[in-house]
């Protein structure tokens, strides 16, 4: 109350002010035209001075000379007090700002509604605290911040004088630090977060591993295909999707691959890579590099510093590409049931390091270079592979042909020859010589918590289709890239964790190290094969549009009805 009356008095006095100031604007333009008489009468008596030669000023230039002065004081005096009163005020209304806000807060907290800022959308903006009026934020300890409540821990965030990013530290409560941060945020852009969930997730597993600044989750539909038949195992296929038919489609790709006999897969090449980029002065560093790199015994000595980093990476070879005094280092190791990229950047940092030793003059310009290549389409990729090189084949009896997937053996191979091979030339595809691949990998890599931003690469496919044994169909899929694992990254997560255990790879294989990991890139390649096989059933049938106008759309009536 206190505060509030001398605001009251403050107001009274800006009321004076403003009586004030209005007669000085009143005046002023009588002031104005006052000195510009003054000043013309001396100057017109100055010229008549001259005329007659008389240097004795008479009373009239001595009261021009007066009215001039005065006119300028009075001026002067009207601006200054302009500027004050102007100054003052500002200072006045974020004080009464202030004010308000806290009587607001009051009122929200008491449940009155009577407050005149008080009447803000329940919906879009949260009530628990008031806005931050804070002209520069000071920074509070973090250790007292347990003590208070969320409110108040919100408003300090909006304020500035607790980063958000720190909220977890500093309340010792993961899931308290996402509810606080979510307040901060609705306070900020006066927005509310209710539908996005947060509660019911452990927080603990991803702090400093998976996400920063959680507010929430974004809840995943999850459905699955199968069974699938892979290498003589059955095998139900876990995929997160929001796209409608897609698991429809896949678990009828399946249906035709497991009564045909199964899928048969292989690994060809499993090996992660990362390519620095270093400098030289000149070309003749460089050169002296590439040339070292070809010695039998400088090499083996590299192999051994890599190495020494891990014990499961294992460096399997090492291709230099120069580009003018630059060389690009192609590391390629293995990563056990990782998917590896930190494994291997460990081990690439301390081979440089030694690099550095015999060649001071070397630079490194970036860990990575682009001649890795991470989560982007790539020639050398396709040609060398990344990760692991899987293949999967199958073949499918005519019968099976036509009754499961509704179409003939020789209008498969025609759509897979004009669509996957022709016009995926046309279109100058790296890796995209596939119907939608993609789709398949990025359901289980979400599902099986593997990085979505490498279905880049990974999902680099080339699928084959021909006919063999009179009228059966021979198919394959080649994918030359693809990064996955079983330990590391959101594998450990429960809700994809789980679905690794379904798939029966879950954690690292620790009797033959990698093999979990390769299974998993086994079974994905068998899926995509099965969704590549739906697919093209229905575009040789001319059922895509009909099966996504009956699978992909908001139903019309409810479940129930």
């Amino acid at each position: 109350m206190v505060t509030t009356s001398s605001h009251s008095h403050k107001g009274v006095m800006f009321s004076l002010f403003g009586s004030f100031s209005s007669f000085l604007s009143m005046s002023v333009t009588a002031c104005v035209a006052f000195l510009g008489s003054s000043a013309y009468l001396l100057l017109h008596r100055q010229r008549e001075r001259l005329e007659i030669s008389r240097s004795v000023p008479c009373f009239t230039d001595v009261f021009a000379l007066v009215a001039l002065s005065g006119s300028l004081v009075y001026l002067l005096g009207f601006f200054s007090m302009y500027l004050l009163q102007s100054v003052l005020k500002q200072n006045y209304s974020t004080a009464s700002l202030a004010v308000r806000t806290a009587e607001d807060d009051i009122h929200v907290r008491s449940g009155r509604s009577d407050s005149p800022t008080a009447e803000i959308d329940s919906k879009d903006t949260p009530k628990a605290t008031a806005p931050c009026v804070m002209l520069e934020p000071t920074k509070v300890p973090l250790d007292t911040l347990a003590e208070k409540s969320d409110d108040e821990v919100a408003q300090l965030v909006v304020c500035g004088s607790v980063p958000h990013h720190s909220l977890e530290k500093a309340l010792g409560d993961t899931t308290r630090a996402v509810k606080v941060r979510r307040l901060a945020l609705e306070l900020k852009l006066k927005k509310s977060f209710t539908i996005l969930p947060y509660e019911g997730f452990n927080y603990d597993e991803v702090l400093n591993r998976c996400c920063e600044q959680v507010i929430g989750y974004i809840p995943i539909p999850i459905g699955v295909a199968g069974p699938l038949l892979v290498d003589g195992r059955s095998f139900h296929i876990p995929m997160a999707t929001t796209e409608g038919c897609l698991v429809a489609s896949t678990n009828r790709g399946c249906k035709a691959l497991t009564e045909s006999g199964g899928v048969n897969t292989a690994i060809f090449r499993d090996g992660m890579t990362r390519a620095p980029c270093v400098r030289f002065p000149s070309l003749a560093g460089a050169k002296a590099l590439y040339s070292w790199l070809e010695n039998p015994t400088n090499s083996e000595n590299l192999f051994s510093v890599f190495n020494s980093t891990s014990g499961f990476a294992r460096l399997q070879e090492l291709k230099p590409a120069v580009a003018g005094r630059n060389l690009y280092l192609r590391f390629k190791c293995t990563t056990g049931d990782a998917m590896g990229m930190n494994m291997i950047s460990k081990g690439t940092t301390k081979a440089l390091e030694f690099l550095q030793e015999k060649f001071p003059e070397m630079e490194v310009v970036s860990i990575s270079g682009n001649f890795c290549v991470d989560k982007k389409p790539s020639a050398v990729n396709w040609i060398e592979g990344r990760g692991k090189t899987v293949v999967a084949e199958a073949v499918i009896s005519s019968k099976l042909v036509q009754s499961v997937l509704k179409t003939s053996v020789d209008a498969l191979v025609d759509v897979n020859i004009q669509k996957n091979l022709v016009g995926s030339a046309m279109a100058g595809s790296i890796g995209g010589f596939n119907a939608h691949a993609a789709n398949i990998v990025a359901a289980m890599y979400i599902a099986t918590g593997q990085d979505p931003a490498q279905v880049v690469e990974s999902s680099n496919c080339m699928t084959l289709m021909e006919k063999i044994n009179g009228d059966d169909l021979y198919m394959s899929v080649t994918l030359p890239c693809m990064e996955v694992g079983t330990v590391g990254g959101g594998t450990h997560l429960p809700a994809q964790k789980a679905c690794l255990e379904l798939l029966g790879v879950s954690g690292a294989n620790r009797d033959h190290p990698g093999r979990n990991a390769e299974q998993l890139a086994r079974i994905i390649a068998a899926s995509v094969m099965a969704g590549e096989l739906s697919l093209m059933s229905a575009l040789a049938a001319g059922h895509l549009v009909k099966s996504h106008m009956q699978y992909n759309r908001k139903p019309t009536t409810s479940a129930t009805s």
